[in-house]
């Protein structure tokens, strides 16, 4: 082994940017070092989530530091999630570094040390963040080549570098390590957005499976979750919230608190403070127990107060919320193409759904206003430098004096109540001058979480004489998700305004040629406190454009696989659709099969079906970045007498271009894909219904009644998720693409899941269900109002046609759940049996 390769990962801590008024370098421990300066971040898109530019107070931004033993440390301001970034970002510059993978340590996200890059969603991390740092890397190492040219006195062409060291190109013996070149002087490079990048034909460490650098940690219980931490002097912190959970806009919030009983609890002890501020009430104690009796114990007065919105029907809270129309395609002439009733309407919904971490957030915050950083946080955020900019807001600070240091918390693929905390936890140390760790209950997180926002889709579309799309009019309506941090809201710093956001666009392009093109999006303001979660509005859009296809392809009586294959003109996309089919064993139909077999001999209650769904997550301002593409075929088992639907196996198709860490991608692939599945059978957010005036009216203090409107869901017995139990097989099929730029692997694979279930559910059973979830009750029930409840009749003799009697196409109406025809074809031919004979693939 050369002799700086570095065999365990570095000791350095990775450098942290002084406060202003104190210009140390940054690099405390080494003299030597090679960093490469980032540019800074562009400004905020109108429209879009809240981003903030750097500041010029605390000067350069690094993303490389080289230090002389030869180790580095590489900078990135997106974190963590359970993704498994931190190995592959490690991989990028190993490999550009032509280092070893041990030599690589990554600080991710933490404020005063990582580059401000914004939150860590829509996938980009790797396809857009992890660029500026590679580039780093490549110049750093031509850097490298150039100084161990000079070094051993030969032209720079005459040299290589292998494993840490400079080494001639035909005397491999003749050679000097990394951290020689860096001894003994300071070198600063500001980044060079063209510098030459390796050849992939050359990569050794990218494209590789590497395990996850972060387990082993986690393996040996070290303090790498936030709910670990511990410091010298810690209290305890709790908070009671208000009565209007799930509420972020209306004058009543933060005016509704009437007032707080301290001798309540007098007789707990150890209570350091209750902290009260307009609607923000907590607690602190020296014991954790002591701070949770005492929040139950409080006795607090809330005002009355207006009340939420009736949220008992979903789609009707969302037709009626004001919207601004934006119009992002017309092509062609879709109303003269779908004139005279032509064609057919359809309406589908997405709920409110949960994040549904399973640990509550959690943080600790240590107030010190006579240091040099007054507040640092330690959270689970995953926007640290939108959270500095709030917590410098909240307590009337500039952002260089709050110090957010990001420690891994409960997964989220959104925004939980990891922000919300950490600013419960500021206000609470404030208050006791001590360092203060606060963590919500399972109640407030469930309640008070910022939800994944309800979606209403309208489609329209038809067919030509031919069986073409012949047009395809697509209207979406999606409530906005900004969710300020609530302390602002409660304390009333930030007034509770309602704002419009743009981000119901993403995927709203369907992927299939039609002449006739329309597209709209319904930006409207908030209904609910909402967030952005997996998928964000590309999930619930890909759910109606894939559904809208198969149903387009049961009328024109052609196989859902082939249809879509007629329609697709990207030869990439058309390429992952014909090798995930073929991978699953695609049964070829013109209709739903409505099996009972399943290749397990006659199944009596039991429904076998199969649903295919494609799509492309496409995200950020319109007309946004693709991500990966991902196609899915699930097959479904559904219990025709007691609606109960079993997803027994999915398989993924997945085009995620160069895979930086093949493991990396496929362990995303399976979390896309369990979550999609429990979210398309079982997650949805209730509300509690408008009844009594008094309760409407929110002056009930009833044990166990909810305010009208507000979140009901507190617990996970009232807001289930997968089990154990219920997860599929998982069958990945990565599309190679070692010359193609990486893209996001993030949420791609979530964006077709639920249309792919609710295909196969039709298949199953004939029935479309175009509301998720897909709980056992809404299928028993459209079950039963479709007649196909109970026991089926006989297959046709002759036909071998599982599913009884043979009719033929019609319109269902437009509703949740209608039974579709298909089972003869369009000139009065029977469907083909639905077994198993030799496949003869359509596009052969």
């Amino acid at each position: 082994m050369p002799p700086n390769c570095c065999p365990a990962p570095s000791p350095h801590d990775p450098p942290r940017r002084p406060p202003p008024h104190a210009r140390r370098h940054p690099h405390g421990r080494r003299r030597a070092r090679d960093r490469a300066r980032a540019p800074a971040p562009p400004p905020a898109a109108p429209g879009q989530p809240t981003a903030v530019g750097a500041n010029p107070l605390e000067g350069d931004e690094i993303l490389l530091a080289l230090w002389d033993d030869g180790s580095v440390t590489a900078l990135n301001g997106h974190v963590d999630l359970g993704t498994g970034l931190q190995t592959a970002l490690a991989q990028i510059v190993a490999e550009e570094l032509d280092l070893t993978l041990a030599c690589v340590s990554m600080a991710l996200g933490d404020t005063a040390r990582a580059p401000n890059q914004g939150a860590t969603i829509a996938s980009a991390s790797i396809q857009i963040h992890a660029q500026p740092m590679r580039r780093a890397a490549a110049q750093a190492h031509a850097w490298l080549l150039a100084r161990g040219a000079e070094w051993l006195g030969v032209p720079v062409e005459n040299v290589e570098t292998r494993l840490g060291v400079v080494r001639l190109r035909t005397e491999h013996h003749t050679h000097v390590p990394y951290g020689q070149l860096l001894a003994g002087q300071r070198t600063i490079l500001r980044l060079d957005p063209d510098a030459p990048l390796k050849d992939p034909a050359h990569y050794r460490i990218v494209g590789t499976r590497q395990p996850r650098v972060d387990i082993p940690q986690k393996l040996s219980g070290e303090t790498v979750f936030v709910h670990d931490m511990r410091v010298p002097g810690m209290l305890h912190g709790r908070v009671v919230r208000p009565p209007y959970a799930g509420a972020d806009h209306g004058d009543y919030i933060g005016n509704t608190l009437e007032s707080v009983d301290e001798r309540s609890i007098a007789h707990i002890p150890g209570i350091r403070a209750v902290v009260v501020i307009r609607d923000f009430v907590g607690v602190v104690a020296e014991r954790e127990e002591h701070a949770e009796a005492a929040a139950r114990a409080l006795v607090i007065r809330w005002k009355p107060w207006p009340g939420m919105p009736d949220m008992g029907n979903v789609e009707n809270a969302v037709r009626t919320n004001p919207a601004t129309q934006r119009l992002l395609v017309d092509e062609g002439d879709v109303d003269a193409a779908l004139a005279g009733g032509r064609g057919m309407a359809r309406t589908y919904l997405w709920p409110y759904q949960m994040h549904a971490s399973i640990g509550p957030s959690c943080a600790l915050a240590h107030w010190q206003p006579e240091g040099d950083v007054p507040l640092k946080i330690w959270a689970g955020t995953q926007n640290p430098h939108v959270l500095r900019a709030d917590l410098a807001k909240l307590m009337a600070l500039q952002d260089v004096q709050v110090d957010v240091i990001r420690m891994e918390a409960a997964g989220c693929y959104g925004r939980n109540g990891a922000d919300d905390v950490a600013a419960d936890a500021a206000l609470l140390s404030r208050a006791v001058g001590a360092p203060v760790r606060v963590q919500l209950t399972r109640a407030q997180e469930h309640a008070w979480e910022p939800k994944g926002a309800a979606q209403l889709m309208q489609a329209r579309g038809g067919l030509t004489p031919e069986g073409a799309i012949a047009a395809y009019d697509f209207e979406t309506s999606y409530p906005s998700n900004g969710a300020p941090t609530l302390a602002l809201l409660l304390t009333r710093t930030v007034e509770p305004v309602a704002q419009a956001f743009e981000m119901g666009d993403r995927t709203a392009r369907w992927p299939y040629e039609a002449e006739h093109l329309r597209v709209k999006v319904n930006d409207m303001p908030p209904i609910v406190r909402a967030s952005w979660l997996r998928g964000v509005s590309a999930l619930p859009s890909s759910f109606a454009h894939e559904s809208f296809i198969d149903e387009l392809a049961a009328e024109a009586g052609q196989d859902p696989v082939q249809f879509r294959l007629k329609h697709l003109r990207d030869p990439r996309a058309a390429e992952l659709v014909q090798a995930t089919a073929q991978k699953a064993g695609w049964r070829p139909r013109t209709g739903p099969q409505e099996n009972t077999d399943g290749g397990l001999g006659e199944g009596g209650d039991i429904l076998f079906g199969q649903g295919f769904a494609y799509a492309r997550y496409v995200h950020s301002k319109w007309p946004g970045f693709g991500a990966a593409w991902s196609a899915w075929v699930a097959d479904v088992e559904v219990n025709r007498k007691t609606g109960e639907v079993h997803v027994r196996r999915v398989v993924v198709g997945h085009d995620a271009g160069m895979l930086i860490n093949p493991a990396g991608v496929e362990h995303q692939v399976h979390g896309n894909v369990i979550q999609t599945t429990s979210r398309a059978l079982k997650e949805q957010v209730s509300f509690a219904p408008h009844g009594a005036p008094e309760q409407q009216a929110a002056k009930t203090a009833l044990a166990g009644v909810r305010p009208a409107g507000t979140v009901q869901n507190m617990d996970w017995g009232s807001y289930p998720i997968l089990n154990f139990r219920e997860v599929p097989v998982i069958e990945v099929l990565h599309m190679p693409r070692p010359g193609e730029a990486p893209l996001g692997a993030g949420e791609s694979s979530s964006v077709p899941g639920t249309a792919a279930i609710a295909n196969a559910i039709f298949d199953a059973t004939g029935v479309r269900f175009r509301a998720p979830p897909f709980t056992p009750e809404v299928v028993q029930a459209g079950l039963e109002a479709a007649g196909t409840g109970g026991s089926l009749p006989p297959p046709l003799a002759g036909h071998g046609d599982h599913g009884g009697m043979a009719v033929p196409p019609q319109r269902p109406p437009q509703d949740a759940a209608t039974p579709k025809g298909g089972r003869i074809q369009p000139h009065g031919r029977a469907a083909k049996a639905c077994g198993p004979p030799p496949v003869r693939w359509p596009w052969a």
